[in-house]
């Protein structure tokens, strides 16, 4: 087990102790403390991961800049014209994303089309047991980012088709890969973990414990490993300085859509979909770092 694998463990059920001390109302509020920290940090340095991406056309600063604005004005463009749409496309793009970051090392070796099903499949099986658990929430915010209403019905139809697809390629996995087979039990058990805790939790508790635990916080990990060879404290706090000016400029969007929508359930539907804007590159950014590794 890894050390961020230990850590998300430890963290988890930590999380878990404090739902018995924490209203909804400060489960809401540290979570969104840790979204906005650790959650918009792992993802505030990919211009920096670009730069140092190996390619034969070297783009320079100030194009880099302009793709990445671009591409997240084509997001939130999206979410405010064909929203649907949007929403659909950050839950493909982030279950791929969600799986690909938690497989990388387990896995990494194979490189063929069942691993990349596989990846978006557990990382889709992840979001639809949080979706499933907190149903009535899920449904208010989805209605609020496209007002076309979802039943309960559908995410449990969803969930059941993810879970035997999720069954179906496993038993795949487990044929083809050594790495596989050392490491599903293990696997299996942690997912058991995570539906544990979204069902003790909040939705935004539950989320922020997976996001920043089991995602955000192994991101920083191997991005701080792949700009400077190592993770180390030393290292952490170089890529806190190149990432701070892009980190506090989101900030200031999110404290801005706060401002506009005090409301919390419409803040809770704007908060998501600026998420999934500023996802949208992240992930392509990710992907291509991963690629580089394996070169």
């Amino acid at each position: 087990m890894s050390k961020t694998l230990k850590l998300s463990i430890i963290t988890s059920f930590v999380g878990l102790w404090l739902t018995s001390y924490l209203s909804n109302k400060y489960q809401i509020v540290v979570g969104f403390i840790l979204i906005l920290s650790f959650g918009v940090l792992h993802g505030a340095n990919d211009l920096v991961l670009i730069n140092n991406l190996k390619s034969d056309k070297k783009l320079n600063f100030r194009k880099l800049i302009l793709m990445y604005v671009l591409l997240i004005g084509i997001s939130a463009l999206l979410f405010t014209t064909i929203p649907i749409v949007a929403l659909v496309l950050f839950i493909i793009v982030s279950s791929y994303h969600f799986g690909e970051q938690h497989w990388n090392e387990i896995v990494s070796p194979l490189n063929t089309s069942i691993l990349v099903l596989f990846r978006f499949n557990y990382g889709l099986l992840i979001l639809l047991l949080l979706f499933y658990i907190h149903a009535i929430e899920v449904i208010a915010i989805i209605f609020e980012i496209t007002q076309f209403s979802i039943s309960k019905a559908s995410i449990e139809i969803a969930l059941i088709i993810c879970s035997l697809l999720f069954i179906v390629i496993t038993a795949k996995m487990y044929i083809d890969s050594t790495d596989f087979r050392k490491n599903i039990i293990e696997q299996l058990f942690y997912l058991i973990v995570l539906a544990i805790v979204f069902k003790a939790s909040s939705l935004i508790w539950g989320f922020a414990i997976y996001f920043i635990f089991w995602h955000s916080i192994p991101s920083l990990n191997d991005q701080i490993t792949f700009l400077y060879g190592e993770a180390t404290w030393a290292n952490f706090k170089k890529y806190f300085k190149t990432a701070f000016v892009y980190w506090f400029i989101s900030l200031i969007g999110i404290f801005g859509l706060y401002y506009i929508a005090k409301d919390m359930l419409v803040f809770d539907a704007l908060f998501f979909a600026f998420l999934a804007s500023i996802t949208f590159p992240h992930c392509i950014v990710i992907l291509n770092m991963f690629q580089n590794k394996l070169r």
